[in-house]
């Protein structure tokens, strides 16, 4: 497994603070619990999640992630996610920008869709490396399956909070239509060159989708909170899933759940001499459902809706249109300019934040 014997996360660098909540409470439906969820979910937008369950899954992911990069780049190449806003497949170090200038990324990583994993053997949207096929059913499905666990039950729990009709966010998260909701392995190189280390490594951004379940091995996760100027680690815990809000659970509840800018850079300290290993499952709405508040079924969220006259909560676009754009734009072949970059942006509180 990969990251089985590194250095500790150390004491001398800024770090910001984050709840932790217990997920067997949560889902025992616990209310103290339940409120420390909603005040992470509606200040910052993170928080850890101890009690997840997840280890196993994680340990085998972190696996998979290891043989497909130990493949040859010839191989890994004939599965590159290509310039046309799909995500699902490999992506090589470089293939994307960080920021507006055009500064490469410092990552590469396996995507794997969904509904690829759950349909396995049958293809849904593409075809993957023989490491992935090989761990379809025993590893990534399981992964999946949990991932989408933990995402129902946090979804419901908003669900209640937001004073939507019941299975209204599972309904917009559904399971059996077809997303762009993927697993992804990301593998990057350490790094010892001082002027290396100043870029970041993925470039700051909100997450696309509704909810993200990320596993690290080493620091490196950087968040900027609103109101702050200053970029701060967030301290990896073993054992501790971090969990985000994305850019489709911030729209629908009219930007009640806050999706945060963060972004990732070379981990602090002795720990940039290592491979930094990190696993997410990015749950994202059905391809067909449209970004928008949903004012209609809450009168919380049109209150909040009311209360922000400068911001639109209405994309006009659908969640496989949200998400294809974000890709396409990012990547460096697709760009033309710093109007590229601008048209990669989501619901950031701070658009030109690198």
């Amino acid at each position: 497994m990969p990251g089985s014997t590194l250095p500790p996360f150390p004491d001398d660098v800024r770090t910001h603070p984050l709840m932790i909540i217990d997920y067997e409470l949560i889902k025992a439906g616990d209310v103290e619990e339940v409120n420390r969820l909603w005040e992470a979910a509606t200040t910052i937008g993170f928080w850890y999640l101890k009690n997840h369950g997840a280890d196993q899954e994680v340990n085998d992911m972190f696996d998979m992630g290891a043989e497909t990069m130990a493949l040859p780049l010839e191989e890994r190449m004939k599965f590159e996610q290509g310039d046309d806003g799909q995500s699902f497949g490999y992506k090589k170090v470089g293939a994307n920008a960080i920021d507006a200038t055009g500064t490469l990324d410092a990552v590469e990583f396996i995507n794997v869709s969904k509904d690829d994993a759950l349909a396995y053997p049958q293809v849904i949207h593409r075809t993957y490396p023989s490491t992935v096929n090989a761990r379809m059913e025993n590893t990534i499905a399981p992964f999946v399956r949990k991932g989408l666990e933990v995402t129902y039950v946090v979804l419901n729990i908003f669900n209640d909070k937001l004073g939507l009709p019941k299975g209204t966010l599972e309904k917009m998260n559904d399971m059996e239509e077809y997303s762009c909701s993927e697993t992804r392995c990301i593998r990057s190189p350490p790094t010892q060159d001082k002027e290396t280390m100043k870029n970041p490594a993925i470039g700051a951004h909100t997450d696309f989708g509704s909810l993200s379940f990320l596993h690290n091995r080493l620091g490196g996760l950087q968040v900027l909170p609103p109101g702050h100027k200053e970029w701060s680690y967030i301290r990896p815990i073993p054992g501790h899933a971090v969990c985000n809000i994305g850019d489709a659970l911030s729209l629908f509840s009219g930007g009640i759940l806050q999706s945060n800018i963060h972004r990732v850079v070379t981990p602090p300290g002795v720990q940039a001499e290592y491979e930094r290993w990190s696993l997410v499952f990015f749950t994202r709405p059905g391809n067909s459902k449209v970004l928008r508040a949903l004012v209609e079924s809450s009168h919380i969220i049109a209150e909040a809706v009311k209360k922000r006259p400068d911001k639109s909560f209405e994309t006009g676009s659908t969640a496989v249109e949200w998400f294809a754009r974000r890709i396409k734009n990012q990547r460096i072949r697709n760009r033309t300019g710093p109007e590229t970059w601008a048209a990669s942006r989501g619901t950031e509180h701070t658009p030109t934040a690198t």
